[in-house]
């Protein structure tokens, strides 16, 4: 007989969980592992949406397992750790991203890449080392150990860092191992959205020149004024686009529905890297020649390993990088994803699970 989600450990746990692909979220009890000696419990105080949370409770790339309790951008306040936990003490600010867990023995795992590890697991949705499935921050309590957390500084508002767990290390990793990030360049966003929008800061940030690329001509005050890009070019003008072309040095493409990769290699100067970090549903078609005639590179690239979360966390901290968010009680998470699909938020949903988590359940 299965034990039921609320029996399998000895700490019970309240969140709130799909339990099939309506994706529709309701109160879920449950519970989480006492902690080992290299844990670190964590009452949550914030989590941040992430369009990965909509395809996982849609069960959208078929691989979901319900009850799934979403949530992978997780800021919470220290409450207990184990015995052998030296980077942490009751009371500190933390956060957990996309992983709980890896190897930790393979050469990805090695180098501090844990997020390529073949056997990486997930925060939600996913079987942890004990084959218990893993359970997200749409929680009021979390459970990870001491190697996937990372210290949230003192300077920055929890609200507004939770979105750095994922989006954040996500457009900060490729342009670290792209070469993104030197004063000077010329790089363009593509999209501006949760994940476009930050990596306008981060650039910005690191001195780069920012042009924001969008469908989108109603989004050009807001990239320009209000995040501080320095150029906005509507993706669908043939005019804009050859007066751009050939002029960027590197282009992140946030964007994860399929669209045209043409456009975008003909912005870059010859060398250029395009960098995709949206995961559409159905493949793009490649342009050969674009690549060959001016040694042009597409790349993908992941969330980053810890070592480069925390490092990005510190970055954002010192040079006051924070996602821009709407703060939501737990019971307008179902509204909110309704709204995510539609792209009806500026920029990222952060659901207060502190103060609004049981008084909504």
């Amino acid at each position: 007989m299965s034990i039921v989600p609320e029996d399998e450990h000895q700490k019970n746990a309240l969140g709130w969980a799909a339990r099939d692909s309506s994706g529709l979220l309701s109160p879920f009890k449950f519970s989480r592992r006492p902690i080992g000696e290299k844990d670190v419990a964590l009452k949550v105080l914030y989590c941040g949406i992430c369009h990965t949370d909509l395809h996982m409770i849609k069960n959208d790339w078929g691989y979901s397992i319900y009850p799934l309790v979403p949530g992978h951008e997780i800021v919470g306040e220290v409450t207990e750790v184990g015995s052998k936990v030296s980077k942490f003490k009751v009371g500190d600010k933390v956060g957990v991203g996309y992983m709980v867990g890896s190897c930790r023995s393979c050469d990805d795992c090695s180098d501090n890449l844990e997020n390529y590890c073949p056997k990486m697991i997930p925060t939600c949705g996913a079987k942890y080392h004990d084959g218990t499935i893993t359970y997200g921050g749409f929680s009021d309590t979390m459970v990870a150990d001491e190697h996937f957390v990372v210290r949230i500084p003192d300077n920055m508002p929890l609200d507004a860092a939770a979105p750095l767990l994922c989006a954040g290390t996500t457009v900060y990793s490729p342009m670290k191992y792209y070469g993104l990030d030197k004063p000077g360049l010329h790089l363009g966003v593509v999209g501006l959205g949760g994940l476009g929008h930050v990596a306008v800061k981060f650039a910005k940030a690191m001195g780069a020149k920012v042009t924001v690329i969008s469908t989108s001509p109603s989004k050009k005050q807001e990239a320009l004024e209000i995040l501080g890009a320095d150029s906005f070019l509507v993706s669908r003008d043939e005019d804009q686009l050859k007066a751009a072309k050939g002029t960027m040095n590197g282009i992140v493409d946030t964007v994860s529905a399929k669209h045209d990769l043409q456009p975008l290699l003909g912005l870059l100067k010859n060398h250029g890297k395009l960098v995709l970090i949206g995961v559409p549903v159905k493949p793009y078609e490649l342009p050969a020649a674009s690549l060959i005639l001016g040694r042009k590179l597409v790349g993908g690239s992941n969330v980053g390993g810890l070592e480069e979360t925390q490092e990005m966390i510190d970055f954002a901290a010192k040079h006051n990088v924070t996602a821009n968010v709407e703060v939501i009680p737990m019971d307008y998470v179902n509204t909110a994803f309704e709204r995510l699909a539609k792209a009806d938020v500026r920029y990222r949903f952060v659901v207060d699970i502190g103060n609004t988590l049981k008084t909504s359940s």
